[in-house]
């Protein structure tokens, strides 16, 4: 596997990494011995950087991840994140905290789940509005000079937050949704604040949730409970006009000999060597599959093709259904 630095100084991970998240919640049933397959697999063939979160689950995907690197730890890098709050009572409500003390729990309850000493990658998950930024980043690093934590990362940050955050510690990764169907950090100042701190891109849902895989026909290939049944991108009208998207790269793949989901993250591994895309899995094949991208190479005149088929701003329908929590 071809390699990727996250962060100025901080680990190298294989180009392509591992997003957990799936395995758990959100995309339908899920088979925890086929998981821990996956993500063994992904670290055999040097998809080092696992990503994870306390809220998937809820909590139950860490546990998971943890059960599955407990005999291999020293393998891989750990990315785990805190800040979106859940009541399991009531899974659909979302809640932001970044104080202090939040943080300091959330941290060590984490460990507690994954069963490890530290966590490479420790990323506040949203923004929290209501705390300071540099407060929230303060608790981080104390964590990191507690040994606890190695490296810090945001998600969905804005530029402002991102270069206020630096200025208190190092930042080493911004974790956004970037793909063919989902571009407004290069637009809105995230990439241009991010490249100018030397801060890695750790790109989740770089399939456009599975739809870039051109493998989606219509809603009912979904499971009852898949969260894209409700999404914006996935309902009424908006649908068939993404489809018409997808199926313009299903036409180029084909020509490239290659397939859709390989020709989609090859578009963004061509972004720039500070891009580590993290598509989500819960099968073996579907990971050697995506693992595949890294051996392709595009052209200027195939990356050209691919973005005119696929304009900016072309994608009907918003990423969430409550935009709040984005880009904060």
């Amino acid at each position: 596997m071809k390699q990727r630095r996250i962060g100025k100084d901080g680990p190298p991970v294989g180009a392509i990494g591992l997003g957990c998240m799936g395995m758990s919640e959100f995309y339908g049933p899920g088979d925890d011995v086929e998981s821990i397959r996956t993500i063994h697999r992904a670290i055999e063939l040097g998809a080092t950087l696992l990503d994870t979160a306390d809220m998937y689950g809820p909590f139950t995907n860490e546990r998971l991840v943890g059960k599955a690197i407990a005999d291999r730890r020293e393998r891989v890098v750990l990315a785990t994140k805190f800040g979106i709050v859940r009541d399991p009572a009531d899974p659909g409500r979302r809640a932001i905290r970044g104080n202090a003390q939040y943080v300091r729990e959330a941290c060590d309850a984490s460990l507690e789940r994954l069963g490890v000493d530290y966590i490479d990658l420790y990323y506040q998950h949203r923004v929290d509005t209501d705390t300071p930024i540099e407060e929230t980043i303060g608790a981080m690093a104390d964590l990191v000079r507690a040994g606890k934590v190695r490296y810090l990362g945001l998600s969905e940050a804005s530029a402002e937050n991102i270069r206020g955050a630096h200025a208190v510690h190092p930042i080493a990764a911004l974790q956004n949704e970037w793909s063919l169907w989902s571009r407004d950090l290069e637009s809105n100042g995230q990439l241009a604040a991010a490249r100018d701190l030397g801060i890695t891109i750790v790109a989740y849902s770089p399939l456009g949730r599975g739809f870039l895989s051109g493998a989606i026909r219509s809603p009912g290939d979904f499971a009852p409970e898949d969260f894209r049944r409700t999404s914006p991108r996935f309902v009424g009208t908006n649908f068939q006009k993404n489809l018409e998207l997808v199926d313009r790269v299903v036409a180029i793949a084909a020509r490239k000999q290659c397939t859709p989901a390989q020709l989609a993250l090859a578009w963004v591994l061509a972004r720039g060597d500070d891009v580590v895309p993290i598509p989500g899995t819960k099968h073996v094949a579907r990971l050697e599959e995506n693992l595949g991208a890294v051996t392709i190479d595009l052209t200027a005149g195939e990356l050209a093709e691919i973005e005119a088929a696929f304009p900016l701003a072309s994608v009907a329908g918003e990423r969430y259904a409550d935009m709040r929590f984005v880009n904060r």
